[in-house]
């Protein structure tokens, strides 16, 4: 436990929001506030409007207008991608408040708040050069009398609903691909961590965002999500979230047959081969399993480990994980802070006696760190796990870490594809054949070699399987929020049907 004093000073009060419609703060039809306390520090840090159905309505109305009557769509993308990169620089420019917000009401440590509002300004910028680069297609090869065009155009009005564990940085993955494809948004962040999403309206609005382009709210999901999942007025709905709250939003979506995009759980495996660098690995695969708390849905939480190493691996991996400093998450140095909410521990630790009951063997942790204030989890290391145990099957979204052994290739991806899921896995092995082979065989929409959890807005990411439906970041990422249409283009007459 990691007690060092603090650089960074509480709040003496919480922080005052509002939502942002239509370009103005405003409570909206809002009667009933909601305030965040600090995870690590049991302390008001925030207090939010708690929004309505009616809220709703008059932010898809605003978006609507904006996304019909206004420049935003029609205009170029040059004049995107600047109040883009003007983003970006506000970023920069109020990383420090960002970061501390963030980990005022998520609980995660200041370094790490403060690089993921880093890394969400660079992907910002590289969606204002997406904004540039959004083209369709040309077929010239139709004859000399038909040429064919593949246009893509934004899809219109995108409710975009974002989740408590990264609510700053999974935002920078959607909010400016979808903007930079033209659409107009209205984002319902969680109730638990609204606050950097409502600065960053503040920012948009700085950078010379229009108004009613981006709309956000805040309130519950029961009410404020689902009336965005229901409305006949939006034409996509963007969540990040579980697969079972995922479920609902497909069927909520079905009213008005929404586009959907989807990344929800994962129960990713780390499969580590006998030839592969085992010091890297373990160091990676105990920063998979802490990094957020756990609370990751791209956390590598099943190991899975040839048997002749097993042993060895193990031994790496209990010891780098006494080094891990937990602690209060306001002090520089702290790697693992406060889990977010009283209810994800309690599920965590649920799962750890789940583990027990089903006869894993608890070799580390799994218990909740003594501490005057705050949540905090000693990283639990489970061996002998068996494929068919619960705490290997369902997503503990927590610093839980389970061991399978296996002992030949076809073994290892039988056991890492046994899943419902298929969101990421990490491959190790020094063997370049032994690594293609299984990057090929592995479900799953985001796979490292001899990494684990990197890269950057390049590539996209999402999931198979029950790990969600289309494609963030990358060019995908704004193709995503976009309608292909077909046009054919009759040069000169066309042939009669009817001869005269």
């Amino acid at each position: 436990m990691n007690n060092n004093s603090s650089i960074h000073s509480l709040p003496e009060q919480p922080r005052i929001f509002e939502m942002f419609i239509d370009g103005q703060w405003t409570r909206g039809s809002a009667t009933k506030s909601v305030t965040r306390y600090s995870p690590s520090h049991n302390l008001p840090v925030s207090v939010y409007p708690s929004g309505s159905a009616e809220d709703v309505d008059s932010a898809v109305t605003a978006a609507r207008r904006a996304f019909e009557q206004g420049t935003w769509a029609r205009g170029t993308g040059e004049s995107r991608s600047v109040v883009l990169l003007k983003t970006a620089e506000l970023i920069r420019k109020h990383s420090e408040e960002l970061a501390l917000c963030e980990t005022f009401e998520t609980g995660k440590p200041i370094a790490q708040s403060r690089g993921e509002v880093l890394a969400a300004a660079g992907i910002w910028e590289y969606a204002a050069g997406q904004a540039r680069a959004l083209h369709g297609d040309a077929f010239n090869n139709l004859g000399e009398d038909m040429l064919g065009l593949v246009t893509r155009e934004p899809v219109g009005v995108v409710g975009l609903i974002t989740p408590w564990n990264f609510p700053f940085f999974i935002l920078a993955e959607r909010l400016p691909f979808i903007l930079a494809s033209g659409c107009t948004v209205v984002v319902k962040p969680s109730e638990l961590t609204s606050g950097t999403t409502l600065i960053l309206a503040g920012l948009l609005q700085q950078a010379g965002l229009p108004a009613g382009v981006v709309n956000v709210l805040t309130g519950p999901g029961s009410v404020v999500g689902q009336r965005i999942c229901e409305h006949a007025d939006i034409d996509m709905v963007s969540f990040t979230g579980s697969t079972e709250v995922g479920r609902l939003t497909l069927a909520a979506a079905g009213g008005n047959m929404k586009k959907i995009g989807l990344e929800l759980g994962g129960k990713n495996p780390q499969v580590v081969f006998a030839d592969a660098d085992l010091d890297a690995a373990a160091d990676a695969i105990v920063f998979g399993i802490c990094f957020n708390a756990g609370q990751c849905c791209v956390s590598g939480s099943r190991l899975l480990v040839h048997r002749s190493v097993e042993q060895s691996l193990t031994a790496k991996i209990l010891k780098l994980l006494e080094q891990v400093k937990i602690g209060d998450p306001l002090d520089e140095s702290t790697q693992v802070g406060s889990i977010t909410e009283q209810r994800q521990m309690e599920r965590i630790l649920g799962y750890v006696d789940q583990g027990r009951r089903e006869g894993a063997e608890l070799l580390t942790g799994g218990h909740r760190i003594d501490s005057a204030q705050g949540m905090y989890v000693q990283p639990a290391v489970f061996a002998q796990v068996t494929a068919q145990m619960t705490i290997a099957r369902e997503e503990i979204f927590g610093p839980v870490l389970t061991i399978t052994a296996f002992d030949d290739f076809d073994q290892a991806m039988s056991i890492a594809n046994d899943t419902p899921f298929g969101l990421a896995a990490s491959i190790w092995s020094r063997d370049l054949n032994t690594s293609l082979r299984a990057m090929r065989q592995i479900k799953a929409g985001r796979v490292w070699v001899n990494t684990t959890i990197a890269g950057g807005p390049e590539l996209p990411s999402g999931g198979f399987k029950q790990s969600g439906i289309g494609r963030e970041t990358g060019r995908y990422g704004v193709e995503e929020y976009t309608e292909v249409k077909s046009v054919h283009l009759q040069l000169g007459d066309r042939p009669r049907w009817i001869q005269a």
